[in-house]
């Protein structure tokens, strides 16, 4: 029989035996490995979660790369910019492109007889990706932007559909105030109602036909807020950014609009330092919990030990050499972290599915930007969370495991 067998083998009884199934200690440390990769894998599937979630809502509402005038300054009262179908078609080449599409915004006040609500309203045309919108679609449509004549369609939120008392096909009035020009009023129709779930935005946001928002700026047709320019890899959103940055550069001294690029990150800086925290978070539960379990496998196995010194003695008088006498006992604290491990990923993935299906924990808007506890479960990180979590217990293991070569076969053999 190979050497390397007979180890495999002698582990296999020890753990078949009924006292090493039914040990204590070798319960509490399967348990506790089990809690702690159920912990885990609940961390990293929230932690993603929340990046992933939030990143798309953020997104959805506006895009990766904007390209809006200098002089904005952040209002929704803005200096209109030329369309320049050259600086799109040159856009459109970069790498990493996705799509790019004129918008115009600007700020107003939906007003019914029961309240009023600040909000801004949106305008986009048919080359504008809606898949955001059409996937929180709630009732009714998206508003109508291909038709040659202009729609007075308006798309708005769950929340200020229920804070004014709005349903699809209601008539509604709103309000715009400008320091250059007298009120202004407009009518529009609720064409249908949408919710993501981040309150902040649905309750300040509504959709409408670009040419709706021109007019009421005073804009040509060929007039808009800026681009929004979406990009294939998100996770080399600076690289893109900076090729978008370049391009608009290069049409400088083609337009007369002074031009300026903003990614989604520089414009929500502090959302994205709180997500980044989160990554700090889970890093120290995954830590404190293979600390947690390392301790355990160290009682365990010490306990083992004890309770197998004169089997030791047998072996190594047999001629078994230190290094292989460990590996039998390392073999046997793999199968508990194996087991352990199985069961872990039952109750994790199990709890983390449920939570992605029903929604069932619920979260403060206001606070967390989402409604409920958001789960991604990603094959990425559970691959390398299964086949980095026995690499570090083996590693960790090995030390409690050197105490084999303090027990001496003339020793223990004495006293049987």
């Amino acid at each position: 029989m190979p050497h390397v067998d007979t180890e495999l083998f002698i582990s296999r009884r020890i753990s078949s035996r009924r006292s090493g199934r039914n040990n204590v200690m070798v319960r509490i440390a399967t348990l506790t490995v089990a809690a702690g990769m159920a912990v885990m894998i609940i961390a990293l599937a929230v932690v993603t979660g929340f990046k992933k979630e939030v990143t798309a809502k953020l997104v959805g509402f506006g895009s990766h790369v904007r390209i809006v005038s200098l002089h904005s300054n952040g209002s929704l009262e803005t200096d209109p910019v030329t369309v320049d179908t050259a600086l799109m078609e040159s856009v459109s080449r970069l790498p990493l492109f996705a799509s790019i599409a004129p918008f115009a915004v600007k700020g107003g006040m939906i007003k019914t007889p029961e309240a009023i609500q600040g909000v801004a309203l949106k305008g986009f045309g048919p080359d504008y990706d809606t898949s955001f919108l059409a996937e929180h679609l709630l009732e009714g449509t998206l508003p109508e932007t291909g038709r040659a004549e202009r729609t007075k369609d308006l798309l708005v939120s769950a929340d200020i559909a229920r804070l004014l008392g709005l349903d699809v096909d209601d008539r509604v009035e709103m309000l715009f105030v400008s320091a250059s020009r007298p009120v202004r009023r407009d009518r529009f129709k609720v064409c249908g109602i949408y919710s993501t779930g981040m309150e902040e935005l649905d309750n300040s946001l509504v959709f409408t036909d670009i040419r709706n928002v021109q007019r009421l700026n005073g804009w040509d047709a060929e007039q808009v807020t800026g681009y929004e320019v979406m990009t294939a890899d998100f996770g080399r959103l600076d690289e893109f950014a900076e090729s978008v940055y370049g391009a608009v550069f290069d049409h400088a001294d083609r337009t007369s609009d002074v031009l300026k690029v903003e990614d989604i990150v520089s414009l929500n800086p502090n959302t994205f330092d709180w997500l980044r925290a989160h990554n700090v978070n889970a890093l120290v539960i995954i830590v404190i919990m293979l600390l947690v379990a390392f301790l355990n496998m160290v009682s365990a196995m010490l306990i083992i030990l004890l309770e197998k010194t004169s089997m030791i003695g047998v072996l190594k008088a047999l001629g078994m050499r230190n290094g292989a006498v460990q590996k039998v006992f390392l073999l046997r604290s793999l199968a508990i972290v194996f087991r352990g491990m199985f069961w872990g990923n039952v109750a994790g993935l199990g709890l983390a599915l449920i939570q992605k299906y029903t929604g069932i924990i619920r979260l403060d808007s206001t606070g967390y930007m989402l409604s409920h506890v958001p789960v991604n479960l990603g094959w990425g990180w559970w691959l390398a969370l299964n086949a980095g979590v026995p690499l570090v217990m083996l590693f960790l293991m090995i030390i409690p495991a050197r105490a084999v070569s303090a027990v001496k076969p003339d020793r223990t053999m004495r006293y049987q």
